[in-house]
């Protein structure tokens, strides 16, 4: 099998709900969707969701590495896939936005042409996996009905975003729990806005709201900060924009910064080195969760699809096609029911694309 064609173009899916977090607050996001055609007639789509505080790069960069890329992957077979990706390493450091892009779009072409759901092929954990919600930065009232909200959806697991104001983030935890009782589990994510006194004094005053972890709550580069909060803090912490790559996450153990590890494709650079992190992780004893930016059905899809697959995979954040009106081009995938997402017993991805239509 060869690739005979690679297509992308810029998606706008227009936002629906006002979504702020410490880093940014975002904008109508731009995706690049991607089509990957092969001699064989089987086609594989991707989504590459870039955001520039994270991934360093745009839309049009993105797609423009993708058109760039594109000649080069001509001829090459789908399935080698370690030898694509040393390919794209070669061409940029970086652009993993762009990268996660084909990655999965490749692994939508192998499950397409072996006949089995991608989460099957790569480990067949469980078809089923839960999810969480996210809260973004509101008035503490704001946040709390939105919160009664979701879990009227019947959502059972709650990420709340955090790190801008500490004062207002407490109050905004305690009316989000007296809202929704205390069976609802609760996620704090502060996206690098404390620093390590901040989080230490935060998180203490949160212990009688039973908040189960906190995500980032300090600078990328400060595992040592990681430490100290990890050593003063009932709390489990999680790293997210601290672990890019495998080797990222290596470090991460080796200087015991973290209590989980967030995998998000559009960070490490698609399902493919995803694995890897998840595997430097397990032997260590750290569980990961998967989260994500702001991709459509189809990048969700592949997320749950690598949840899917790895035991050690415990938690997933996987909502931003509820912060989005989903594309009437895009469909299938998964099915959902509140937080529990079953995927669909289709091969690949098990994703329908309209490309043209788009």
């Amino acid at each position: 099998m060869q690739i005979t064609n690679i297509q992308s173009k810029i998606y706008e899916p227009e936002s629906i709900v006002n979504f702020k977090v410490a880093l940014i607050e975002r904008v109508i996001p731009q995706n690049v969707i991607i089509k990957i055609t092969t001699d064989e007639g089987i086609i594989g789509y991707g989504e590459a969701a870039p955001f520039l505080p994270v991934t360093g790069s745009d839309a049009q960069e993105t797609q423009h590495f993708i058109q760039k890329i594109a000649t080069l992957l001509i001829g090459k077979d789908p399935f080698y896939l370690e030898n694509i990706h040393n390919l794209m390493n070669q061409v940029v450091v970086g652009q993993n936005a762009a990268k996660a892009g084909i990655d999965m779009a490749l692994y939508d072409i192998i499950g397409k042409s072996s006949g089995q759901p991608l989460y099957k092929l790569l480990g067949g954990n469980s078809n089923q996996i839960e999810t969480d919600m996210t809260l973004g930065i509101d008035t503490p009232e704001n946040m709390a009905k939105k919160a009664v909200e979701y879990t009227e959806m019947g959502f059972r697991i709650l990420k709340v975003k955090t790190g801008i104001n500490s004062i207002e983030d407490i109050h905004a935890i305690k009316l989000i729990r007296e809202a929704v009782g205390p069976d609802i589990e609760l996620r704090l994510d502060a996206n690098q806005g404390w620093d390590a006194k901040e989080t230490i004094r935060t998180m203490k005053a949160l212990e009688k709201y039973n908040v189960l972890e906190v995500e980032q709550p300090v600078p990328y580069w400060n595992l040592a900060a990681c430490c100290q909060i990890r050593e003063s803090i009932s709390q489990h912490l999680m790293l997210d924009e601290s672990v890019h790559s495998p080797q990222d996450a290596l470090r991460a153990i080796q200087t015991e910064a973290a209590d989980m590890i967030n995998i998000k494709l559009m960070k490490c650079g698609g399902i493919y080195q995803g694995i890897k992190i998840n595997a430097i992780s397990e032997v260590a004893g750290i569980p990961c969760m998967v989260g994500c930016m702001s991709e459509s059905r189809l990048g969700i899809a592949a997320g749950a699809a690598l949840v899917g697959a790895k035991s050690n995979i415990r938690a997933s954040d996987l909502d931003s096609h509820y912060l989005i009106a989903e594309s009437p081009h895009i469909t299938g995938g998964f099915v959902q029911d509140g937080g529990l997402i079953t995927i669909v017993d289709k091969p690949g991805l098990g994703v329908e694309v309209n490309f043209d239509a788009l």
